[in-house]
């Protein structure tokens, strides 16, 4: 794939900005006064027991507290094909709605996430040499990161990120992985088995919903031994003037879905509904879910990426971990032709998911310019 090779600037990382104890942030960090995080509705905590989100929204503005949907996968392989289809409807209704939805009662162990948290936040707090030996570079963004796009002079995202390939497993290449602390390799392959098993699950519900066979995205995406999966674990450090930049960009998600493992105790992203951003309230133990563009593609729309962006606060950093369950990078993704109707024809041409994130590579994150250029050409 033709990418640039090298940073087009000297890599700064941000965490060793934040423990340097300036005051003021420079000014390649301060988002123009309309991009600011000003315009933010609140949130108000979730009962885990309900699953149906209850929200008041009028022209898309947002009256007092929202959430996103909560959803128990408990009964999706009930007996009991009442509990069992009102799971997928749920799932549906957060798909169609939102873009964006917990789930709580997943299969994936507690202690697993945990521990895959934790030994993350051990890899960021090694001293700066240690995580340097891991620097990446544009051309595959493997390793230890702290920007996105190769554009000169473009104002950055105040966060540094690992990022990991995990499948296919020919991609996987542990020696890339961080060797501290000692126990990161095996609690990663774990988590990312058991990650990647959940989004199997999560792929086989909005198929059954969209009206295709159930492994209908999963072949779309290469099939169970050619999905791509990967990992990017992000660190946000405290920020002494958070109100003038972000953690990360607006954007959607250029890949198929996101599976986010978001911090236990800090809240820091924000999904946009109509004209205004809402803070995502995380439940214990739960899994935010969302839909990525080559989903909105394949859906031919029924199903959209919902644009999206983190915000930084002054008393404490944040750790997430994001696993992109991804198509593999050279199969043509277009409209599943169940979906192409004369009342609906084909929004978008067939591109490689190469070819669409060359675009990301080279920009960094575009609130939803990429996708919707996509439709304006076919």
């Amino acid at each position: 794939m033709t990418s640039c090779q090298a940073w087009p600037e000297p890599v700064v990382r941000v965490q060793a900005l934040a423990e340097s104890g300036l005051s003021s942030i420079p000014s390649r960090y301060i988002r123009p006064l309309s991009q600011r995080p000003s315009n933010t509705t609140s949130f108000t905590p979730h009962n885990p027991s309900q699953t149906h989100l209850h929200h008041d929204l009028d022209s898309g503005r947002g009256h007092g507290h929202v959430n996103i949907p909560v959803i128990d996968l408990k009964h999706l392989y009930s007996e009991d094909q009442v509990l069992r289809k009102k799971v997928l409807e749920e799932v549906a209704e957060a798909c169609r709605e939102w873009g964006f939805f917990q789930v709580v009662n997943h299969g994936v162990s507690h202690e697993l996430m945990k521990s895959a948290r934790e030994v993350w936040r051990e890899f960021f707090n090694q001293p700066l040499e240690v995580k340097e030996e891991y620097a990446n570079s544009p051309s595959t963004y493997e390793g230890y990161g702290s920007r996105l796009g190769v554009q000169k002079g473009a104002t950055l995202d105040w966060s540094d990120y690992f990022f990991l390939h995990y499948m296919p497993p020919s991609l996987r290449n542990q020696t890339k992985w961080p060797a501290f602390p000692p126990s990161l390799r095996k609690v990663i392959a774990e988590y990312g088995e058991g990650v990647v098993r959940l989004g199997g699950r999560i792929l086989q519900m909005m198929s059954i919903n969209l009206g295709l066979k159930e492994d209908f995205l999963l072949n779309a995406f290469g099939g169970e031994s050619e999905i791509g999966a990967c990992l990017r674990v992000n660190f946000y450090p405290k920020c002494p003037q958070p109100d003038l930049t972000l953690g990360l960009s607006p954007h959607s998600d250029p890949g198929g879905m996101t599976i986010l493992l978001p911090d236990d105790f800090v809240s820091g992203l924000q999904v946009r509904r109509g004209d205004e951003w809402i803070t995502v309230k995380p439940i214990p133990n739960a899994f935010i879910i969302n839909i990525g563009d080559q989903i909105q593609v394949l859906s031919n729309a029924t199903y959209k990426s919902v644009e999206h962006r983190v915000i930084v606060n002054s008393n404490q950093d944040r750790v997430s971990l994001a696993m992109f369950y991804n198509p593999r990078s050279d199969l043509l993704i277009e409209p599943a032709k169940e979906l192409v109707t004369k009342e609906k024809p084909a929004l978008y041409s067939p591109m490689t998911y190469d070819e669409y994130r060359l675009y990301i590579r080279l920009n960094g994150p575009c609130g939803k310019a990429q996708v919707e250029s996509l439709a304006s050409q076919s």
